[in-house]
């Protein structure tokens, strides 16, 4: 395999230990091969990085072998890669990588990260987002087809209230819809503002897309996942390799092409030829940033006419003020 390389990522020298091992056997692809894809899309996958508290998720040996998930910076994180302190919803802290520039991505693969999970936040204020990110995901009965269809609908709900989406592909069965905000509301804020867009989807095709909770109910629908908004729920960045076989990546879309493209369309192999092509087709998103008060005022009108109030949250966050029952329906009766 090779002791260790020394790779120049954007003038940053970043040594790569076992550069040879292998990461994708059904590929071949090779830690190096992915060290060099995330050089290769180096600008799109800092700008979906840049100054945001990270989450890794590590395979080092591979998608073969174990993996897990590190949230808080190691010990000997390198002097030139900054951190930002985030809470979680138990009160704890954690300081977290925040990527300023490619090197840091390059260095964190090294470690095995194939994919980033960075927060909806800047370092520079941790408490307001600044992107609301609508998670389309498919149940089973359902697919990826189902998932285009759910987002050229979100699409125009967007357009109707004075937003706009930037589509990728999630690099699985989904699809990821990212609207960058004014960072001013607080994670509560946002999430009512995901649950209000994500009601308004389902009334408009309530045979298709749900708002449902607990799996027992969906359906063979799309279920707009509205807690991907929580504090501490994030979602795989842009660009960002996913830990499947045949080596995936979440790969952004321009509008016209969400109909047509599929996720095997994206992987470790294609994605830089892509790139190289096209660019960062999601370079403007950091050029615009709306405001949210479309949302908040529908939601407010879904509580005031249909008494439609919170949702639940996922089971790790404390009890909310006004939430409903967190149980399962079927054990409810009982």
């Amino acid at each position: 395999m090779g002791e260790s390389v020394e790779l120049n990522v954007a003038g940053r020298p970043v040594r790569l230990s076992n550069p040879g091992k292998v990461y994708f056997p059904e590929r071949g692809f090779t830690k190096l091969d992915l060290a060099r894809y995330y050089m290769a899309v180096g600008d799109g996958v800092l700008r979906a990085l840049r100054d945001r508290p990270t989450t890794l998720e590590r395979y080092p040996d591979g998608v073969a072998g174990e993996s897990f998930f590190q949230k808080r910076a190691r010990k000997n994180l390198p002097e030139w890669i900054p951190t930002g302190r985030i809470s979680f919803p138990s009160g704890r802290h954690a300081d977290e990588i925040c990527p300023t520039e490619p090197a840091a991505v390059v260095w964190a693969a090294n470690l095995g990260c194939l994919t980033f999970h960075p927060w909806p936040v800047r370092r520079a204020d941790t408490e307001h987002p600044d992107e609301l990110r609508i998670d389309l995901d498919p149940q089973p009965g359902t697919d990826y087809e189902d998932a285009v269809r759910a987002a050229l609908e979100l699409r125009e709900v967007l357009q109707e209230l004075g937003l706009r989406g930037w589509p990728k592909t999630s690099g699985g069965r989904g699809l990821h819809v990212f609207v960058p905000i004014e960072p001013e509301w607080t994670f509560t804020q946002v999430r009512r503002a995901a649950i209000a867009v994500a009601r308004e989807l389902e009334r408009r095709a309530p045979e298709r897309i749900t708002t449902k909770w607990w799996k027992e109910e969906r359906g063979e629908k799309v279920f707009v996942d509205y807690n991907q908004t929580a504090r501490d729920r994030t979602i795989a960045g842009a660009y960002s390799v996913r830990p499947h076989p045949h080596a995936p990546v979440s790969a952004p879309l321009r509008w016209d092409e969400v109909p047509d493209a599929r996720p095997r369309d994206f992987d470790l192999a294609t994605m830089p030829v892509r790139y190289a092509d096209l660019g960062d087709v999601h370079a403007d998103m950091e050029r615009h940033a709306f405001r949210l008060e479309s949302l908040l005022e529908l939601a407010a009108r879904d509580e005031r006419d249909h008494g439609l109030g919170d949702l639940p949250y996922p089971p790790e966050h404390p009890k909310a003020a006004g939430e409903p029952k967190r149980v399962q329906p079927s054990r409810a009766k009982h």
